[in-house]
């Protein structure tokens, strides 16, 4: 044996295989054994709660359903919890394990391979059947962990009449069809026998609760409901991700089991594609009782990166009130706080920052947006190249980003067609991305990139948003306020990734711009605490006032 291997060997480390699988980087995000038992201690105490204090793993009839299995990693948990628990009505161990198994844990698999691997985490065989599998009455291979290829349901798209080659007839053709269930695009996954289709069973369907009845049985009627579902598919050909975790959470509530619990993105919470419904769904669910967020999704998923953090929740068909709300951060939980998770129109994820926002919101204060221009206000995106670098007679100066760099170009004014108005404005830039990672890994985070000011006659490509004023000192006086900790602060409230959007800024209050604004008298101002003060300077990086 040469040294690297004797050195390996007496490490006496021998991780969890699905530890290690959890740390691969796919949309189909693996799940730690550390998570997974995390929700599993919380089901348990809710079940505890709701049924006089029974052990949820000492109950034979309980059934469990993990609609999108991967690793397999719930269903090998909640199998050995189960396996501990009945151990008193079912003394011998191999008829426990095989009525478990037979009767109390169920999967869907989302692709052929995570349904093999999902048999072997629970069955220690991809054959349910087979001679090694430690379940006895099987008759099929899957077990009660099905997997069946599914197609994607092609609609919509553009009509086109293309000439056969052959024959010379002309024939309709749809290109670019979105699937009608996850809006997959049809260039991206429409696909041959070869492939993965990547159209997961549990959402391809109109009816789930006759689907279910189909794969397991027509009476079947899941107690608990877990998993950590895909987060999203490329759409458009790859240029950009949608999100379909929404699906998902809104199918496995139409089954109305007693528990469900799932990881997503907490993207959720303030932003995302295509997410506003669902925001507002779960917003105003009241059987929502446990909610546990991970700013930083590190801490969970080591080596995944999943922009905007983690979150993971409960819910209890039979509840109805406020909602525990938990933050870790750096290993420390803030919470559980009982709290009106609609309170706003988007979800808080620090408690300790709604007392600051009350008072805030309480002075009915206009929003700073509304001197706030839209994305793209003069129509140009940001890979917009219809400029020169050299200025002629009757041009004006446009601002835009290259390779990360602040630069000028120029347009003449007769090209400018939108927004003509604000082109005699005094500007201040805003960089339309800004810190994100930075607050994600720390805790304290610059928020926004620095401003620049633009005299008139200015322009911009989409690169920046701008706040617009009427003269050089009312931008100085605009500017001096984006730079405190405070503006900052109320702009990290909404801001959940590293986009800084028009409605981003909304919780900001406008101010009148006579003056240098500080952070002393706006915490004065708005009558801030010590401790609300404390809070505030520990998340916010300073930011100096020169431009860059």
């Amino acid at each position: 044996m040469n040294s690297s291997q004797a050195s390996f060997a007496l490490r006496g480390h021998n991780p969890d295989v699905l530890t290690c699988i959890a740390n691969l980087s796919n949309d189909e995000v693996f799940t730690p054994p550390e998570m997974a038992n995390a929700m599993l201690d919380l089901l348990a105490q809710r079940w505890a709660a709701a049924h006089g204090g029974a052990d949820i793993w000492a109950d034979p009839d309980v059934t469990f359903l993990d609609p999108f299995t991967k690793s397999g990693v719930f269903l090998r948990e909640i199998t050995r919890r189960l396996t501990e628990g009945l151990y008193r009505l079912f003394p011998d161990r191999a008829e426990r394990v095989d009525h478990i198994l037979t009767r109390q844990v169920y999967g869907i698999g989302i692709t052929q391979l995570t349904a093999l691997l999902a048999r072997r985490s629970v069955y220690c065989s991809k054959y349910a059947n087979g001679p090694h599998s430690i379940a006895r009455s099987f008759e099929s291979e899957d077990g009660n962990i099905w997997f069946q290829r599914t197609e994607h349901t092609w609609t919509g798209g553009q009509k086109e009449y293309r000439t056969d080659p052959l024959t010379g007839d002309d024939k309709v053709v749809y290109t670019h069809r979105k699937c009608q269930y996850c809006g997959a695009s049809e260039d991206a996954y429409g696909r041959g026998d070869e492939l993965e289709t990547h159209a997961y069973a549990f959402i391809h369907t109109d009816d789930i609760k006759a689907r279910i009845g189909e794969l397991f049985g027509e009476t079947m009627q899941f107690d608990v409901i877990i998993g950590n579902p895909p987060y999203q598919l490329g759409s458009d050909g790859g240029t950009r991700d949608v999100p379909i975790y929404q699906h998902f959470v809104e199918q496995a509530k139409r089954l109305e089991p007693r528990f469900l619990t799932m990881v997503i993105p907490s993207r959720w919470m303030a932003t995302g594609l295509g997410l506003n419904e669902f925001r507002r769904t779960m917003l105003n669910d009241t059987r929502i009782r446990d909610l546990v967020d991970y700013p930083n999704a590190a801490e969970v998923f080591s080596e995944v990166g999943i922009n905007g953090g983690s979150c993971y929740f409960l819910w209890d068909l039979n509840y109805s009130g406020k909602c525990n709300v938990t933050s870790v951060w750096g290993g420390e939980e803030t919470g559980p706080e009982l709290r009106q998770l609609n309170e706003f129109d988007i979800l808080v994820r620090d408690a300790r920052a709604l007392p600051i926002l009350r008072k805030v919101v309480a002075r009915g204060e206009r929003s700073v947006n509304t001197i706030l221009a839209r994305d793209k206000e003069f129509g140009w995106t940001s890979n917009f190249t219809g400029f020169h670098n050299s200025p002629r007679s009757g041009d004006v100066p446009l601002y835009y980003i290259k390779s990360m760099k602040r630069r000028i170009g120029y347009i003449a004014r007769d090209e400018v067609t939108k927004s003509t108005e604000l082109i005699d404005t005094w500007k201040l830039l805003v960089p339309e991305v800004g810190s994100g990672r930075e607050r994600e890994k720390s805790g304290v985070d610059l928020v926004l990139g620095p401003s620049l000011m633009a005299p008139c006659p200015s322009v911009c490509t989409q690169s920046f948003l701008f706040f617009h004023a009427g003269s050089e000192d009312e931008v100085l006086s605009i500017r001096s306020y984006y730079a405190t900790k405070f503006f900052r602060f109320l702009v990290s409230l909404r801001k959940i990734t590293q986009h800084a959007t028009h409605s981003t800024y909304q919780w900001v209050p406008i101010q009148t711009w006579d003056r240098e604004w500080t952070d002393k008298v706006l915490y004065e101002k708005y009558g801030l605490t010590d401790s609300e003060v404390s809070y505030i300077e520990s998340r916010i990086r300073p930011m100096e006032l020169a431009d860059e």
